[in-house]
């Protein structure tokens, strides 16, 4: 009896035109429902004990809010470059740092923004992944509908007429919307990575500058040359990972942040407590008015406060946001507006201190263990905006956003924790170019304001479309917080505009190269993913040929590597078509990230049959979500054939079990019973729906059925199982002699008559791209003996 044919769902919207042969390659190529339901929710808010609360949060510190607590470093001199004329503007300055902090990290992240993570994960990406799952806005056509019934896509369901479902329907009516939203979530990762450039340079160089305070006649260079061995040595040692040294980080954060805020209440006392009526609002009125245009523009000095709230965000991984909150309210929020509270009071009597106000402010008995505790808390910071950096590329590189690099795991317990050794010495190289070229905080303070106030900007847009189509918010407060949160940071964004010449323009630029980099990339991939759509290989072809393939078929396995989950790829038809023979059994491998956290390693593997069963052939999908990390060769390798042989045991053992009257392997119970076995190792055990009882020997015992009398015992399985035995002795046979990884090398190439800016992108762009980034079988660590490139070009 021919064995049952069953593949992968169609991908994309190709199935649109439906004909004789269209309905032939459905027959021989069902979608697998079933095993695409078995992903479990990876991420729940759990119930935590209060001690262990307290932990998480303690912990949380040193992670999380490294970047955000070193800003009084470097604050009151950006907001005051040029002096202080009236001390009134002191604390006018003081009461827009105190709303700033309240309103945007307080309100807007640590209680909002926070909470709409994707299975624990922040970041710009991740919230797209997020939203790719409630609507169809993937610019990569392969999501297919079983993968909306995934349970990690956490999936709701809208009511048709509800402004959540028009949202929806708005999103996914034109290519040009998914292409915005794509663009605006790239600008926000871009912008990010300058962050990962601009936030060593100006905290390591704002810590170093506290030399000078006890040695007024050195040279500024003597401080650049210390601030610049400090950032190669933080970037040298990034290979270890955080693992080795994060335990340290939480002590230093809180020390630091104990001492900031005990200095500020000694500051407080001791200079002048008047400065705590600045949090009355209205002597923000009252600044704005008596500096008019130069108040406006002091806006990218006090946005440095709220600097870091995007590394929080990004870095959210590994606690619970309870924990962040906690530690937030408790320890962060009081301590920073205690520090510039202080500050405010020391300048009060100081005016002309403004320069290094922060260092000027500590006691002379404690300057020195300060100095070493901020140069420690600069680095911590550093090292959380370094590490967000790493997470956020990764994000970008499962969604086909950026060139394929190397990504190590620096820790065994954290999925997070990464080290991509391209990217950390790009990082170092422009940090170092800016804190060189710059040698002051001011220039380096406008950039980074530029950098943060752009991140902020994306992150409410894609806010506003979270609150609409996962939380399902009513649409009246979806508008408050979108006008609410555009009007601040709009009014943050229009001051930094005012200094894109006094160094604003340094993370313009670093976006536009990155984003150059991203969108090319991106849209190389897709034009190859729709070359491999349109020109895979109709199933009713590959039968036509036999169960030889009109080849000779030599011994050994094929893994044909493509990236479409369905259908025969356009390589292995140029392939068998130039060479006489093919290997005995044919693997096609689709590896396939889906917008999710993480895929579990007994959920990874999808294998079914393609054709009867003497073509040998198959059909894998590996998947992976935006943070799992490919394992070497030998145990991926090692993996698929496991399942593969686990697939060959069980489909023989579902043919001995099924009745000629009732039961086929065609049918769906028998292939709803056979999914529930791969979920469950080979352990059957009987449904409502079977009247039956199964044994992985050798006999099938029948249940009695209300309906039926007693029946005989019989033996039907040895069939089966010598079928079983057969075919798992000639695949171990066919991988001893050999397994062949078969790759397609395809080059795209611009039509001769594209815009000459296409033919840039495309003949040299993503051909420089394609030329340093990582081939597939680096990726996979395949022995040069036994790769097979398949070359073919096509144009765009």
């Amino acid at each position: 009896m021919a064995s049952g044919i069953s593949g992968m769902g169609v991908d994309g919207d190709s199935g649109e035109t439906k004909g004789g042969m269209w309905d032939l390659d459905q027959k021989l190529d069902q979608p697998m429902d079933e095993e695409a339901g078995r992903l479990k929710n990876m991420y729940r808010e759990k119930n935590t004990s209060a001690l262990l609360l307290l932990r998480l949060a303690f912990q949380s510190l040193g992670v999380v809010y490294g970047d955000l607590g070193t800003s009084p470093l470097y604050v009151f001199y950006n907001t005051f470059p040029h002096g202080i004329d009236d001390t009134e503007d002191v604390i006018g300055a003081l009461s827009l740092i105190i709303y700033s902090l309240t309103l945007i990290p307080l309100l807007k992240y640590v209680f909002i923004v926070c909470r709409a993570n994707d299975n624990g994960q922040g970041g710009t990406f991740a919230l797209y992944s997020l939203l790719c799952r409630h609507a169809k806005i993937k610019t990569i056509p392969n999501q297919h509908r079983t993968d909306e019934e995934l349970t990690t896509y956490s999936r709701s369901t809208f009511h048709e007429h509800s402004f959540a479902a028009k949202t929806k329907r708005w999103l996914e009516a034109y290519p040009f919307r998914k292409n915005s939203l794509l663009i605006l979530v790239v600008i926000g990762t871009c912008t990010v990575i300058g962050d990962g450039i601009l936030t060593p340079a100006i905290s390591v160089l704002s810590a170093s500058g506290g030399i000078k305070v006890d040695h007024p006649k050195m040279s500024n260079d003597v401080v650049v040359v210390v601030a610049v061995i400090i950032l190669v040595g933080l970037f040298s040692l990034q290979h270890y990972g955080t693992d080795r040294v994060g335990w340290l980080f939480a002590p230093v954060v809180l020390l630091w942040f104990l001492l900031v805020g005990g200095i500020g209440i000694f500051n407080i006392w001791k200079y002048d407590s008047s400065v705590l009526r600045a949090f009355s609002p209205v002597y923000i009125y009252r600044y704005f008015r008596r500096r008019k245009r130069e108040g406006w523009t002091s806006l990218g000095g006090i946005m440095l406060s709220i600097t870091g709230i995007e590394a929080l965000f990004a870095d959210l991984a590994h606690f619970p946001v309870s924990a962040i909150q906690l530690a937030f309210t408790v320890i962060v929020f009081p301590c920073l507006l205690l520090t510039y509270t202080g500050q405010a009071a020391y300048l009060m009597q100081n005016k002309e201190h403004v320069v290094d106000a922060f260092y000027r402010s500590i006691p002379d008995s404690i300057y020195w263990p300060v100095f070493v505790i901020a140069t420690l808390a600069a680095i911590v910071a550093s090292q959380a905006t370094i590490s967000a950096t790493f997470s956020i590329i990764k994000q970008a590189l499962a969604h086909g956003c950026f060139p394929r690099v190397k990504v190590v795991h620096t820790s065994k317990k954290f999925l997070g924790q990464i080290y991509i050794p391209d990217i950390n010495w790009i990082l170092m190289v422009l940090c170092i170019a800016v804190t060189a070229g710059f040698r002051n905080q001011s220039q380096i303070g406008n950039a980074y304001g530029t950098a943060v106030v752009i991140v902020m900007l994306v992150t409410t847009f894609l806010m506003t479309l979270i609150m609409l189509l996962v939380w399902r918010c009513h649409w009246v407060l979806v508008l408050l917080f979108t006008v609410f949160s555009l009007v601040v940071e709009c009014t943050y964004f229009s001051a930094v505009l005012f200094k894109v010449d006094q160094g604003g323009w340094v993370p313009l630029v670093i976006a536009a190269a990155f984003f150059v980099i991203m969108y090319v990339w991106h849209y190389g991939t897709v034009k190859r993913y729709e070359f491999e759509m349109h020109s895979k290989v109709s199933m009713a072809w590959i039968l036509g040929l036999g169960p030889s393939l009109g080849l000779v078929r030599v011994p050994g396995i094929g893994l044909v590597y493509t990236e479409l989950a369905s259908g025969v790829p356009h390589i292995f038809s140029h392939f068998i078509t130039n060479l006489p023979a093919v290997h005995s059994v044919v693997v096609f491998v689709c590896v396939k990230y889906l917008p999710v956290y993480t895929v579990p390693e007994d959920e990874r593997f999808l294998v079914k049959r393609i054709g009867p069963k003497n073509f040998h052939m198959f059909r894998c999908v590996a998947r992976y979500g935006y943070k799992d990390l490919h394992k070497k060769d030998e145990e991926f390798e090692k993996k698929l054939f496991d399942n593969l042989f686990l697939f060959v045991r069980l489909e023989n053992m579902m043919e001995g079990c099924s009745d000629s009257d009732e039961y086929s392997l065609y049918g769906q119970q028998t292939q709803n019973s056979m999914d529930y076995l791969l979920r469950n190792n080979g352990n059957l055990t009987t449904g409502n729906n079977n009247d039956f009882t199964c044994s992985t020997v050798d006999s099938i015992i029948p249940v009695k059925s209300p309906n039926q009398g007693n029946n005989t015992v019989t033996s039907l399985g040895r069939e089966s199982s010598q079928a079983e035995v057969d075919e798992m002795e000639f695949l171990n046979r066919c991988r001893d002699a050999g397994v062949v990884h078969i790759l397609g090398n395809t080059i795209v190439r611009a039509r001769r008559d594209s815009r000459f800016y296409k033919k840039i992108a495309i003949d040299y762009i993503y051909a420089f791209l394609r030329k340093i980034c990582r081939e597939n079988s680096v990726i996979f660590n395949v022995p040069h003996e036994s790769l097979l490139n398949v070359g073919q070009i096509f144009y765009v």
